[in-house]
């Protein structure tokens, strides 16, 4: 085809007087195509020309800008270069992504969950001096611990409809910003009574609820399809490395500065982050004075117009409720957010207490092989991303790799946990808890990812209502933790029923899932059904 049009084209300029640009530079489009005449100057042209002919004749931005990078003018002559498919993007190379401004602002993402996951481990560790110095038993260790998540348990949705509404970079900021301070203030607040620890603690989940959802909403707006599911392993990867430094610098700060030692400094950590946010990032890639005129072409040629918006609702603050519930695909994602928050919690809150209770290690050691999972996961989490980002690429549907990544990230852990509970030794233990961490990163690819996919105009909102599922899972496992082992005597028996539960949850997912877009506006059958009832 590309010889067809060349020769055709050459043929026209010999036999009809047409004129040649002298100025190429400046007159990127060529005269000979213009409006009045062209019907006339196509007549003889062959079938591909007809269909440029008919693209042309729309006057199409969108193509003209296309068409001014692959036309090549000379001045003696002019002639088409090669034409490559219209719909083939060109990937940026390793080293074009990795100091691009869209992979800074996911990397100031992660950083900010870094300090979201760090605030939140410093009372997994802190919680064994409190509870001996202060006698508290397993079961109310927990319930100090699930103070947190009733904080968290308010913020999602609402956290969510304020992101949809102003934007990830504002919200971020303002969440960061608030649970520094809680942190910061929970030294003070544990000497002041217990009443005040668990409000400085809920103040800190409250906060913390917008975390995910702000994460959500600008990885949609910096970064194509292709590239989602990886951007979306980094800032989860410097989530999971903030429950490795949590755990691992606390003990030393404690021993250093107290207890309350790793409060101070992650909360100050916090302030320092929310600084450097808030000057060197945009809300969006058009926004930023930095972004290279490449990057933004490309970001804004890969994104898809349905995907994402550039500038803030400002209308329908309330998001439709009833039909975001009303769609199956939103169950699959609430189910596999609570069963994603149940592990997650009862790795990071009673893992420290199963090694120090079970194989009788001191609270470092606890702590580093806690720690050591998490880590794994990160790496994990970037690999399973970017593997994802290419089965799609490569032409596999989003519908069957989300599926995939989710498969691997419920049904990897089940297995693993089922492994946890025969080892005999602390480093057989963790070798298991590492497997079983480092698979479930797989999922970040999986439902998290789908949450944008599914309704790109409401994916805060959305967010927010599959967190708020996963926060009551995450509170359920984590107090019911507490309960079991004291009635039954056995976290062994506790990780088996967590091992089902992964399973059940990875077939919910798996049979009512989807990786297209969703129209929620158009209310399901059984929406209208429970209406005519």
């Amino acid at each position: 085809m590309n010889s067809a049009i060349r020769s055709s084209y050459l043929t026209l300029s010999r036999d009809r007087s047409v004129p040649i640009p002298e100025t190429p530079k400046l007159q990127p489009f060529p005269r000979f195509f213009d409006s009045t005449n062209r019907n006339n100057r196509f007549r003889d042209v062959s079938s591909g020309c007809s269909l440029l002919r008919t693209r042309l004749r729309h006057d199409s931005a969108e193509f003209r800008t296309a068409l001014s990078h692959r036309v090549g003018v000379s001045s003696k002559n002019a002639q088409f270069d090669s034409f490559p498919d219209e719909n083939e993007a060109q990937a940026p190379s390793f080293a074009e992504f990795i100091t691009s401004e869209r992979v800074k602002v996911v990397a100031m993402l992660a950083l900010a969950l870094a300090l979201c996951n760090a605030d939140r481990v410093v009372m997994s560790v802190a919680i064994v001096p409190l509870s001996l110095s202060n006698g508290w038993s397993r079961s109310f260790a927990g319930i100090v611990q699930s103070s947190f998540l009733w904080g968290y348990l308010i913020s999602p949705i609402a956290g969510g409809t304020l992101v949809d509404y102003y934007g990830g970079k504002v919200v971020m900021a303002w969440g960061v910003a608030l649970w520094s301070l809680a942190t910061f203030l929970t030294p003070w607040a544990a000497e002041t009574s217990l009443w005040a620890l668990l409000a400085m603690r809920a103040l800190l989940g409250i906060a913390e609820g917008v975390a995910l959802p702000s994460m959500n909403n600008m990885v949609a707006r910096w970064f194509p399809q292709t590239e989602r599911a990886r951007a979306v392993g980094i800032a989860m990867a410097g989530f999971q490395l903030g429950s490795s430094v949590g755990l691992m610098l606390s003990p030393i700060l404690m021993s250093q500065g107290g207890i309350f030692g790793p409060f101070v400094i992650f909360g100050l950590s916090g302030f320092l982050w929310v600084l450097v946010w808030l000057s060197a990032t945009s809300s969006t890639p058009d926004r930023n004075p930095q972004i290279s005129k490449y990057e933004l072409e490309y970001i804004l040629n890969e994104r898809k117009k349905s995907l994402v918006e550039n500038k803030p609702k400002t209308t329908k603050v309330i998001p439709p409720f009833r039909r975001l519930l009303s769609k199956l695909p939103t169950w699959s994602l609430i189910i596999a957010n609570a069963m994603h928050s149940w592990g997650f919690f009862i790795f990071l809150s009673w893992m420290p207490i199963y090694f120090n209770s079970v194989y009788h290690v001191d609270l470092r050691q606890a702590a580093w092989f806690s720690a050591v999972p998490w880590t794994v996961m990160a790496i994990m989490g970037y690999i399973g991303g970017l593997w994802s980002d290419i089965m799609i690429r490569n032409g596999m549907s989003v519908t069957i790799t989300r599926k995939i990544m989710q498969s691997i990230g419920f049904l990897g852990p089940g297995i693993a946990l089922v492994g946890l509970t025969t080892a005999k030794s602390p480093a057989v233990a963790s070798a298991w808890l590492t497997l079983a961490v480092g698979l479930k990163s797989f999922s970040h690819s999986g439902f998290l990812v789908n949450l944008q996919e599914i309704a790109p105009q409401y994916s805060g909102v959305l967010h927010g209502i599959s967190n708020t599922g996963g926060t009551l899972a995450a509170i359920l496992g984590t107090v019911g933790a507490g309960f079991f082992v004291e009635l039954v005597g056995s976290f062994q028996g506790f990780l088996l029923f967590t091992s089902l539960l992964y399973v059940l949850a990875a077939l919910f997912y798996n049979v009512f899932s989807t990786g297209e877009r969703v129209n929620f506006d158009e209310p399901s059958k059984y929406y209208c059904i429970l209406l005519i009832v």
